[in-house]
């Protein structure tokens, strides 16, 4: 009897190739598993099915890890705003890890001998996948065709027309990862420093002009209205803004990072969703945290962002940083409002019970109600004498030079 390889596959060329590669070249008994993160609609996974098949497959899956990817860690993104380099909202870094595991359950449930991926060894979906797998399945074989050949997607493509495999290739020339929280797109233009991706090449079109109108409703820093709308099911919450900001093509952008391998890398991305929740959210929390609350947050968040990138989401610490973050929510209730523009959006203002300025201590720039000018006096001159002894014992040191 062959040998089982599961193999975590999206049906896009690299896991494609892999199919007919394992089953031909190596023969394996290919077993296919999509875990779907919330990217995918019903026929959209129907049709990754019947190309699995198609290929040669002897079993194809899908396994829905949505709700899983949802409370177990982007609702910590949102808490933590997350965005990598104040730019990626972590789509595919994020997401890996929960594929990862399905695929890791899904292999033991098997008896499989091998699991496989369709990873170049040129970025961080190798590293994310090979480092859960060693750690929660030691004793499963990782393979991994596309890295251990050097292949470019000229020789896939080559490789599969020569086993008959007939598909639009020119619709290939990207590499697309659809998710809950947003879509990555690589190819020819990201390569380079200087080049732009083409409108065409994200995967949602424009189709609105004009300025419309959103308000969102977060609960405990959890989105849960939208536009008036109640979503038991935050799911449903994210997917609904997806909608209406995509239709704007807002959340279009190219994120430069530095890999986990060490190289640089440039990757285009559409995230509507996750641009305009997290920074809604943001400015909620701007008017309903304290300044120390939101000074340690940023701190946490930003080594949460990075742990999570850099594959490091199954490390202790991260359970610590999400008891810190859900923490700091509790008071993270009001709407915001946001005007939509095609490719971009403005905050309004938001409306909360929680709202800090509406403290009956004081009005900005405005009036002070509960100290007077001598208090202001007293408080300056002593707020200020570890400057004043600095200034006297090394005179000459402070004076700013015109």
């Amino acid at each position: 009897m062959k040998e089982k390889v599961i193999l975590a596959y999206s049906g896009g060329l690299d896991t494609s190739y892999c199919v007919k590669f394992l089953a031909k070249e190596k023969n394996l008994d290919v077993y296919s598993a999509i875990a779907n993160t919330g990217g995918f609609s019903k026929e959209e996974l129907a049709d990754i099915e019947e190309k699995a098949y198609a290929l040669g497959v002897t079993k194809h899956v899908t396994l829905d890890v949505t709700d899983s990817y949802y409370q177990n860690c982007i609702r910590y993104m949102v808490y933590g705003n997350v965005l990598k380099n104040n730019t990626y909202p972590l789509s595919v870094s994020s997401e890996r890890i929960f594929q990862a595991l399905a695929i890791v359950n899904y292999a033991r449930e098997k008896g499989a001998k091998y699991i496989a991926h369709g990873s170049t060894g040129a970025g961080n979906d190798q590293i994310r996948f090979d480092l859960t797998f060693q750690i929660l399945a030691p004793d499963i074989e990782i393979l991994t065709p596309i890295r251990d050949q050097v292949l470019s997607r000229e020789d896939e493509i080559n490789y599969l027309k020569k086993e008959g495999v007939e598909r639009d290739w020119s619709k290939m020339a990207y590499s697309i990862n659809k998710g809950l929280w947003g879509t990555s797109i690589g190819g020819k233009e990201t390569l380079t420093s200087d080049q732009a991706l083409p409108g065409d090449a994200y995967p949602s079109q424009r189709l609105k002009e004009g300025l419309e109108r959103l308000e969102l409703e977060f609960l405990a820093g959890e989105l849960v209205a939208v536009n008036g709308q109640s979503f038991a099911d935050k799911v449903d919450a994210i997917r609904e803004v997806e909608r209406l900001g995509s239709a704007y093509a807002i959340g279009r952008d190219i994120h430069v990072g530095d890999t986990i391998i060490g190289i640089k890398g440039r990757v285009g991305f559409e995230a509507a969703a996750p641009t305009l929740i997290i920074k809604a959210h943001h400015l909620l929390e701007k008017h309903t945290l304290t300044k120390w609350q939101m000074y340690w947050k940023e701190q946490m968040a930003n080594w949460y962002g990075m742990m999570l990138h850099e594959a490091m989401y199954l490390e202790p610490v991260m359970r610590d940083i999400e008891a810190f973050l859900e923490s700091s929510q509790s008071n993270v209730t009001g709407k915001v409002f946001i005007d939509l523009h095609p490719y971009h959006f403005h905050m309004v203002g938001i409306d909360s019970t929680h709202d800090l300025m509406k403290s009956d201590f004081g009005e900005y720039g405005e009036v002070n109600k509960a100290w007077d000018g001598d208090d202001v006096r007293g408080f300056t001159k002593i707020i200020s004498n570890s400057l004043k002894i600095f200034n006297n014992v090394n005179k000459g040191q402070l004076d700013i030079k015109q």
